[in-house]
Protein backbone atom coordinates (compact mmCIF):
# COMPACT_ATOMS: atom_id res chain seq x y z
CA UNK A 1 0.00 0.00 0.00
CA UNK A 2 1.12 3.49 -0.94
CA UNK A 3 -0.40 7.05 -0.65
CA UNK A 4 -0.38 9.10 -3.52
CA UNK A 5 0.60 12.34 -3.31
CA UNK A 6 0.03 13.34 -6.87
CA UNK A 7 -3.12 13.39 -9.21
CA UNK A 8 -3.01 9.80 -10.89
CA UNK A 9 -4.15 11.57 -13.58
CA UNK A 10 -2.51 14.98 -14.61
CA UNK A 11 0.20 14.92 -12.00
CA UNK A 12 -1.01 18.00 -10.17
CA UNK A 13 -0.03 17.49 -6.13
CA UNK A 14 -2.72 19.73 -4.91
CA UNK A 15 -4.98 17.08 -3.52
CA UNK A 16 -6.91 18.24 -0.55
CA UNK A 17 -8.91 15.54 0.80
CA UNK A 18 -12.90 16.00 0.64
CA UNK A 19 -13.96 12.78 2.84
CA UNK A 20 -12.48 10.35 5.16
CA UNK A 21 -14.40 7.12 5.77
CA UNK A 22 -11.29 5.94 8.41
CA UNK A 23 -9.87 2.34 8.51
CA UNK A 24 -11.67 0.24 6.12
CA UNK A 25 -11.13 -3.70 5.24
CA UNK A 26 -11.02 -4.57 1.26
CA UNK A 27 -14.73 -4.41 0.51
CA UNK A 28 -14.63 -7.58 -1.99
CA UNK A 29 -12.82 -9.68 0.68
CA UNK A 30 -14.86 -11.64 2.22
CA UNK A 31 -13.84 -13.73 5.11
CA UNK A 32 -13.47 -17.57 4.78
CA UNK A 33 -15.55 -19.78 8.07
CA UNK A 34 -12.16 -20.51 9.00
CA UNK A 35 -10.78 -16.88 9.24
CA UNK A 36 -13.49 -15.41 11.02
CA UNK A 37 -11.72 -14.16 14.62
CA UNK A 38 -8.75 -13.47 12.94
CA UNK A 39 -7.46 -9.88 12.54
CA UNK A 40 -8.02 -8.36 9.31
CA UNK A 41 -5.95 -5.99 6.99
CA UNK A 42 -7.67 -2.24 7.29
CA UNK A 43 -6.44 0.57 4.98
CA UNK A 44 -7.47 4.54 5.35
CA UNK A 45 -10.40 5.18 2.66
CA UNK A 46 -9.94 8.73 1.75
CA UNK A 47 -11.23 10.98 -0.71
CA UNK A 48 -8.91 13.79 -2.40
CA UNK A 49 -9.90 16.33 -5.09
CA UNK A 50 -7.38 17.39 -7.90
CA UNK A 51 -7.36 21.12 -7.83
CA UNK A 52 -6.18 21.04 -11.58
CA UNK A 53 -8.40 18.38 -13.38
CA UNK A 54 -11.02 18.06 -10.70
CA UNK A 55 -10.77 14.72 -10.47
CA UNK A 56 -11.30 12.91 -7.23
CA UNK A 57 -9.84 10.00 -6.13
CA UNK A 58 -9.33 7.75 -3.25
CA UNK A 59 -5.78 8.77 -1.54
CA UNK A 60 -4.50 4.54 -0.96
CA UNK A 61 -3.25 2.77 -3.87
CA UNK A 62 -3.50 -0.82 -2.60
CA UNK A 63 -1.87 -3.38 -5.10
CA UNK A 64 -4.75 -4.46 -8.15
CA UNK A 65 -3.27 -8.42 -7.53
CA UNK A 66 -5.15 -7.80 -3.86
CA UNK A 67 -8.16 -6.16 -4.79
CA UNK A 68 -8.98 -9.04 -7.49
CA UNK A 69 -6.95 -11.57 -6.89
CA UNK A 70 -7.83 -15.48 -7.68
CA UNK A 71 -10.69 -15.43 -4.73
CA UNK A 72 -12.82 -12.64 -6.45
CA UNK A 73 -16.40 -12.98 -5.27
CA UNK A 74 -18.28 -10.15 -7.62
CA UNK A 75 -20.36 -12.48 -10.57
CA UNK A 76 -22.72 -9.77 -12.91
CA UNK A 77 -25.39 -12.59 -13.74
CA UNK A 78 -26.72 -12.41 -10.23
CA UNK A 79 -28.44 -9.24 -10.92
CA UNK A 80 -31.10 -9.76 -13.58
CA UNK A 81 -31.60 -5.80 -13.61
CA UNK A 82 -28.38 -5.61 -14.87
CA UNK A 83 -28.70 -8.66 -17.07
CA UNK A 84 -31.94 -6.96 -18.91
CA UNK A 85 -29.80 -3.27 -18.68
CA UNK A 86 -26.71 -4.79 -20.37
CA UNK A 87 -29.15 -6.48 -22.78
CA UNK A 88 -30.63 -3.73 -23.81
CA UNK A 89 -27.43 -1.90 -24.22
CA UNK A 90 -25.44 -4.81 -26.72
CA UNK A 91 -28.51 -4.87 -28.69
CA UNK A 92 -28.59 -1.13 -29.60
CA UNK A 93 -25.26 -1.39 -30.11
CA UNK A 94 -25.58 -3.98 -32.99
CA UNK A 95 -28.12 -2.22 -34.79
CA UNK A 96 -26.66 1.06 -33.95
CA UNK A 97 -23.37 0.29 -35.50
CA UNK A 98 -24.60 -2.71 -37.41
CA UNK A 99 -22.23 -4.92 -36.23
CA UNK A 100 -21.98 -8.08 -38.30
CA UNK A 101 -19.62 -11.67 -38.17
CA UNK A 102 -16.43 -9.68 -39.64
CA UNK A 103 -16.78 -6.81 -36.54
CA UNK A 104 -14.93 -7.20 -32.94
CA UNK A 105 -16.52 -6.37 -29.97
CA UNK A 106 -13.91 -6.08 -27.04
CA UNK A 107 -15.16 -5.76 -23.07
CA UNK A 108 -12.67 -4.91 -20.83
CA UNK A 109 -13.40 -6.56 -16.93
CA UNK A 110 -15.94 -8.45 -19.04
CA UNK A 111 -16.33 -10.32 -15.43
CA UNK A 112 -18.42 -13.78 -16.11
CA UNK A 113 -19.39 -13.04 -19.89
CA UNK A 114 -23.03 -11.17 -18.88
CA UNK A 115 -22.34 -8.83 -21.62
CA UNK A 116 -20.34 -10.29 -24.12
CA UNK A 117 -22.51 -13.51 -24.06
CA UNK A 118 -25.50 -11.42 -26.24
CA UNK A 119 -22.94 -10.86 -29.20
CA UNK A 120 -22.06 -14.10 -29.31
CA UNK A 121 -25.83 -15.18 -29.29
CA UNK A 122 -25.92 -12.93 -32.29
CA UNK A 123 -22.61 -14.40 -34.15
CA UNK A 124 -20.73 -11.50 -33.63
CA UNK A 125 -16.80 -12.06 -32.60
CA UNK A 126 -16.05 -10.73 -28.86
CA UNK A 127 -12.96 -10.75 -26.44
CA UNK A 128 -13.37 -10.30 -22.96
CA UNK A 129 -10.33 -9.38 -20.58
CA UNK A 130 -10.51 -9.97 -17.16
CA UNK A 131 -8.05 -10.93 -14.30
CA UNK A 132 -10.41 -12.56 -12.18
CA UNK A 133 -10.22 -16.36 -12.54
CA UNK A 134 -13.66 -17.53 -11.45
CA UNK A 135 -15.63 -15.21 -13.59
CA UNK A 136 -13.42 -15.53 -16.61
CA UNK A 137 -14.26 -19.00 -16.40
CA UNK A 138 -17.65 -18.91 -16.06
CA UNK A 139 -17.77 -16.38 -18.86
CA UNK A 140 -15.90 -19.48 -21.23
CA UNK A 141 -18.63 -21.81 -20.37
CA UNK A 142 -20.93 -19.37 -21.45
CA UNK A 143 -19.23 -19.20 -24.90
CA UNK A 144 -17.15 -15.87 -24.58
CA UNK A 145 -13.26 -16.21 -25.42
CA UNK A 146 -11.52 -14.78 -21.97
CA UNK A 147 -7.84 -13.27 -21.48
CA UNK A 148 -7.49 -13.63 -17.81
CA UNK A 149 -5.40 -10.10 -17.39
CA UNK A 150 -5.41 -6.58 -16.52
CA UNK A 151 -5.60 -4.90 -19.98
CA UNK A 152 -3.81 -1.75 -20.63
CA UNK A 153 -1.46 -0.43 -23.36
CA UNK A 154 0.97 -3.22 -23.59
CA UNK A 155 -1.92 -6.15 -23.81
CA UNK A 156 -3.57 -3.58 -26.32
CA UNK A 157 -0.37 -3.81 -28.45
CA UNK A 158 -0.11 -7.86 -28.37
CA UNK A 159 -3.84 -7.87 -29.57
CA UNK A 160 -3.14 -5.30 -32.52
CA UNK A 161 0.46 -7.45 -33.16
CA UNK A 162 -2.39 -10.00 -33.77
CA UNK A 163 -4.09 -8.14 -36.78
CA UNK A 164 -6.95 -8.12 -34.33
CA UNK A 165 -8.72 -4.04 -33.94
CA UNK A 166 -12.10 -3.60 -32.24
CA UNK A 167 -15.24 -1.92 -34.03
CA UNK A 168 -16.18 -1.45 -30.44
CA UNK A 169 -14.62 -1.55 -26.89
CA UNK A 170 -17.14 -1.66 -24.05
CA UNK A 171 -15.63 -0.98 -19.98
CA UNK A 172 -19.02 -0.61 -17.72
CA UNK A 173 -18.14 -0.12 -14.23
CA UNK A 174 -13.67 -0.26 -14.84
CA UNK A 175 -12.72 3.10 -15.62
CA UNK A 176 -13.11 3.92 -11.69
CA UNK A 177 -11.04 0.78 -11.03
CA UNK A 178 -7.66 1.63 -12.78
CA UNK A 179 -4.92 2.78 -10.90
CA UNK A 180 -2.90 3.36 -13.86
CA UNK A 181 -5.63 5.05 -15.64
CA UNK A 182 -3.05 6.97 -18.51
CA UNK A 183 -1.35 3.15 -19.83
CA UNK A 184 -5.35 1.99 -19.25
CA UNK A 185 -6.67 4.76 -21.77
CA UNK A 186 -3.38 4.82 -23.87
CA UNK A 187 -4.49 0.99 -24.39
CA UNK A 188 -8.24 1.79 -26.07
CA UNK A 189 -6.55 4.09 -28.50
CA UNK A 190 -4.11 1.63 -29.61
CA UNK A 191 -7.19 -1.13 -30.07
CA UNK A 192 -9.78 0.89 -31.48
CA UNK A 193 -10.10 0.95 -35.35
CA UNK A 194 -10.14 4.63 -36.65
CA UNK A 195 -13.78 4.24 -36.96
CA UNK A 196 -14.97 2.64 -33.73
CA UNK A 197 -15.98 3.90 -30.50
CA UNK A 198 -15.47 2.84 -27.07
CA UNK A 199 -17.89 3.20 -24.11
CA UNK A 200 -18.17 3.23 -20.81
CA UNK A 201 -20.48 3.32 -18.03
CA UNK A 202 -19.19 4.34 -14.34
CA UNK A 203 -21.29 5.84 -11.27
CA UNK A 204 -21.14 9.66 -12.29
CA UNK A 205 -19.75 11.88 -9.10
CA UNK A 206 -22.10 14.25 -9.55
CA UNK A 207 -25.11 11.44 -8.17
CA UNK A 208 -22.73 10.12 -5.22
CA UNK A 209 -22.60 13.75 -3.87
CA UNK A 210 -26.39 14.70 -4.02
CA UNK A 211 -27.93 11.20 -2.75
CA UNK A 212 -24.95 11.58 -0.24
CA UNK A 213 -24.09 7.75 -2.01
CA UNK A 214 -20.80 7.26 0.40
CA UNK A 215 -20.98 3.53 0.21
CA UNK A 216 -20.28 3.54 -3.54
CA UNK A 217 -16.68 4.47 -2.09
CA UNK A 218 -14.44 1.88 -1.42
CA UNK A 219 -10.52 0.71 -1.84
CA UNK A 220 -11.40 -0.75 -5.45
CA UNK A 221 -13.19 2.27 -6.82
CA UNK A 222 -10.23 4.76 -7.34
CA UNK A 223 -11.70 7.42 -9.44
CA UNK A 224 -14.96 8.84 -9.33
CA UNK A 225 -15.83 10.79 -12.21
CA UNK A 226 -17.55 14.22 -13.32
CA UNK A 227 -16.95 15.30 -17.40
CA UNK A 228 -15.09 17.49 -16.48
CA UNK A 229 -11.72 15.41 -15.39
CA UNK A 230 -12.15 13.03 -18.12
CA UNK A 231 -12.38 15.46 -21.69
CA UNK A 232 -8.12 16.45 -20.93
CA UNK A 233 -7.82 12.18 -19.99
CA UNK A 234 -8.98 11.13 -23.53
CA UNK A 235 -7.51 14.06 -25.35
CA UNK A 236 -4.02 13.27 -23.34
CA UNK A 237 -4.08 10.24 -25.83
CA UNK A 238 -5.91 11.19 -28.80
CA UNK A 239 -9.04 10.44 -27.78
CA UNK A 240 -12.42 12.53 -27.92
CA UNK A 241 -15.18 12.56 -25.81
CA UNK A 242 -18.16 12.76 -28.29
CA UNK A 243 -21.51 11.85 -26.12
CA UNK A 244 -22.62 11.11 -22.97
CA UNK A 245 -26.18 9.68 -21.46
CA UNK A 246 -27.20 9.68 -17.92
CA UNK A 247 -28.55 6.35 -17.11
CA UNK A 248 -30.05 5.14 -13.87
CA UNK A 249 -28.24 1.83 -13.17
CA UNK A 250 -25.97 1.94 -9.98
CA UNK A 251 -27.77 4.63 -8.40
CA UNK A 252 -26.66 6.92 -11.04
CA UNK A 253 -24.47 6.58 -13.94
CA UNK A 254 -22.92 7.91 -16.95
CA UNK A 255 -22.42 6.41 -20.77
CA UNK A 256 -19.80 8.06 -22.35
CA UNK A 257 -19.18 7.34 -25.96
CA UNK A 258 -15.65 7.86 -27.19
CA UNK A 259 -13.90 7.92 -30.32
CA UNK A 260 -10.66 8.71 -32.50
CA UNK A 261 -12.72 11.22 -34.51
CA UNK A 262 -14.39 14.52 -33.27
CA UNK A 263 -17.98 14.70 -32.60
CA UNK A 264 -19.54 16.31 -29.74
CA UNK A 265 -23.11 15.93 -28.75
CA UNK A 266 -25.64 18.50 -28.23
CA UNK A 267 -26.53 16.37 -25.15
CA UNK A 268 -22.68 16.13 -24.02
CA UNK A 269 -22.36 20.01 -24.17
CA UNK A 270 -25.25 20.30 -21.84
CA UNK A 271 -24.41 18.62 -19.51
CA UNK A 272 -20.96 20.03 -19.18
CA UNK A 273 -22.99 23.43 -18.85
CA UNK A 274 -24.82 21.76 -16.36
CA UNK A 275 -21.71 20.77 -14.45
CA UNK A 276 -20.13 24.35 -14.79
CA UNK A 277 -23.10 26.24 -13.34
CA UNK A 278 -22.83 23.81 -10.28
CA UNK A 279 -19.24 24.53 -9.82
CA UNK A 280 -18.15 20.55 -10.07
CA UNK A 281 -14.88 22.29 -11.41
CA UNK A 282 -14.09 23.48 -7.36
CA UNK A 283 -13.37 21.94 -4.45
CA UNK A 284 -16.22 24.06 -3.16
CA UNK A 285 -19.04 21.93 -4.55
CA UNK A 286 -17.48 19.15 -1.87
CA UNK A 287 -17.76 20.93 1.04
CA UNK A 288 -20.66 19.91 2.89
CA UNK A 289 -20.33 16.27 1.95
CA UNK A 290 -18.39 15.37 4.77
CA UNK A 291 -20.89 16.55 7.06
CA UNK A 292 -24.00 15.05 5.13
CA UNK A 293 -22.24 11.79 5.33
CA UNK A 294 -21.99 11.42 8.92
CA UNK A 295 -25.28 12.92 9.06
CA UNK A 296 -26.10 9.76 7.25
CA UNK A 297 -24.33 7.36 9.32
CA UNK A 298 -25.80 8.83 12.47
CA UNK A 299 -29.11 8.91 11.45
CA UNK A 300 -29.01 5.14 10.22
CA UNK A 301 -27.56 3.96 13.30
CA UNK A 302 -30.23 5.59 15.43
CA UNK A 303 -33.31 4.21 13.04
CA UNK A 304 -31.73 0.67 13.60
CA UNK A 305 -31.08 1.29 17.39
CA UNK A 306 -34.69 2.12 17.76
CA UNK A 307 -35.91 -0.63 15.76
CA UNK A 308 -33.47 -2.95 17.69
CA UNK A 309 -34.58 -1.89 21.24
CA UNK A 310 -38.54 -2.19 20.22
CA UNK A 311 -37.84 -6.06 19.83
CA UNK A 312 -37.58 -5.67 15.87
CA UNK A 313 -34.95 -8.39 14.32
CA UNK A 314 -32.73 -6.90 11.48
CA UNK A 315 -31.08 -9.18 9.14
CA UNK A 316 -29.25 -7.05 5.72
CA UNK A 317 -29.77 -8.04 2.02
CA UNK A 318 -26.77 -7.97 -0.60
CA UNK A 319 -22.78 -8.71 0.29
CA UNK A 320 -21.47 -5.87 -1.91
CA UNK A 321 -18.87 -4.10 -1.57
CA UNK A 322 -20.40 -0.76 -0.91
CA UNK A 323 -22.50 -2.97 1.86
CA UNK A 324 -19.16 -3.32 3.45
CA UNK A 325 -18.50 0.24 3.19
CA UNK A 326 -21.29 0.87 4.66
CA UNK A 327 -21.82 -1.50 7.30
CA UNK A 328 -17.97 -0.74 8.55
CA UNK A 329 -18.51 2.96 8.45
CA UNK A 330 -21.86 2.64 10.00
CA UNK A 331 -20.55 0.21 12.84
CA UNK A 332 -23.51 -1.99 12.21
CA UNK A 333 -22.07 -5.19 14.03
CA UNK A 334 -23.52 -8.87 15.63
CA UNK A 335 -25.06 -6.01 18.14
CA UNK A 336 -27.36 -4.37 15.05
CA UNK A 337 -27.78 -7.36 12.99
CA UNK A 338 -27.67 -10.96 12.23
CA UNK A 339 -27.00 -11.57 9.05
CA UNK A 340 -26.77 -10.72 5.57
CA UNK A 341 -28.21 -12.71 2.67
CA UNK A 342 -27.29 -12.49 -1.23
CA UNK A 343 -27.99 -14.61 -4.03
CA UNK A 344 -24.83 -15.29 -5.43
CA UNK A 345 -23.58 -18.63 -4.11
CA UNK A 346 -20.22 -17.87 -4.49
CA UNK A 347 -20.36 -15.34 -1.74
CA UNK A 348 -22.78 -17.67 0.63
CA UNK A 349 -20.75 -19.26 3.49
CA UNK A 350 -18.57 -16.45 3.21
CA UNK A 351 -18.67 -13.25 6.08
CA UNK A 352 -18.81 -9.54 5.62
CA UNK A 353 -15.10 -8.37 5.69
CA UNK A 354 -14.78 -5.73 8.77
CA UNK A 355 -17.62 -7.08 10.94
CA UNK A 356 -17.73 -10.88 9.86
CA UNK A 357 -21.76 -10.77 9.35
CA UNK A 358 -22.20 -14.69 8.40
CA UNK A 359 -23.76 -14.49 4.39
CA UNK A 360 -26.52 -16.50 4.22
CA UNK A 361 -28.92 -17.65 1.32
CA UNK A 362 -31.94 -15.51 0.40
CA UNK A 363 -34.14 -18.37 0.96
CA UNK A 364 -33.24 -17.80 4.78
CA UNK A 365 -35.73 -14.72 4.75
CA UNK A 366 -38.80 -16.58 4.63
CA UNK A 367 -37.27 -19.82 7.03
CA UNK A 368 -36.28 -16.95 9.77
CA UNK A 369 -38.45 -14.15 9.14
CA UNK A 370 -36.52 -11.22 10.66
CA UNK A 371 -38.57 -8.42 10.93
CA UNK A 372 -36.71 -5.94 8.81
CA UNK A 373 -34.51 -6.23 5.98
CA UNK A 374 -31.25 -3.57 5.48
CA UNK A 375 -30.87 -3.18 1.72
CA UNK A 376 -27.44 -2.47 1.50
CA UNK A 377 -27.73 -3.22 -2.34
CA UNK A 378 -30.31 -0.20 -2.24
CA UNK A 379 -28.78 0.62 -5.65
CA UNK A 380 -31.33 -2.67 -6.67
CA UNK A 381 -33.83 -1.95 -4.76
CA UNK A 382 -36.72 -1.58 -6.55
CA UNK A 383 -35.55 -5.19 -8.12
CA UNK A 384 -35.26 -6.79 -4.17
CA UNK A 385 -38.12 -6.19 -3.18
CA UNK A 386 -40.11 -7.33 -6.05
CA UNK A 387 -38.33 -10.43 -5.50
CA UNK A 388 -39.27 -10.46 -1.95
CA UNK A 389 -42.94 -10.15 -2.15
CA UNK A 390 -43.42 -13.25 -0.20
CA UNK A 391 -41.22 -11.68 2.90
CA UNK A 392 -43.30 -8.65 2.50
CA UNK A 393 -46.57 -10.64 2.61
CA UNK A 394 -45.58 -12.19 5.86
CA UNK A 395 -44.90 -8.75 7.26
CA UNK A 396 -41.19 -8.50 6.61
CA UNK A 397 -40.28 -4.34 5.80
CA UNK A 398 -37.13 -2.79 4.24
CA UNK A 399 -34.72 -0.53 5.42
CA UNK A 400 -33.81 2.03 2.57
CA UNK A 401 -30.50 3.74 4.29
CA UNK A 402 -29.16 6.42 1.09
CA UNK A 403 -30.44 9.06 0.73
CA UNK A 404 -31.96 9.27 3.85
CA UNK A 405 -32.77 6.00 6.06
CA UNK A 406 -36.28 5.19 6.11
CA UNK A 407 -38.57 2.12 6.66
CA UNK A 408 -40.70 1.33 3.29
Amino acid sequence: MSRTTRCRSCGCPDLPVILDLGLQPIANALVKPEDVGKPEPKYPLEVAFCTQCTLLQVTETIPPEELFGHDYPYYSSFSPALLAHSRAHALSLIERRRLDRESLVVEIASNDGYLLRNFVEAGIPVQGIDPAAGPAAEARKAGVTTIEDFFNAALARRLVAEGRRADVILANNVLAHVEDINAFVEGFALLLKDDGIAVFEFPYVRDLVETCAFDTIYHEHVFYYGLGALEPLFERHGLHLNDVERIDIHGGSLRLTVGKKAGKSTRLAELQDEEARLGMGTVGYYADFGRRVARLRENLRALVSELHASGGRIAAYGAAAKGATLLNYAGLDHAALEYVVDRNVHKVGRFMPGLQLPIRPVETLLEDRPDYLLLLAWNFGREIMAQQQGYAARGGKFILPVPEPMVV
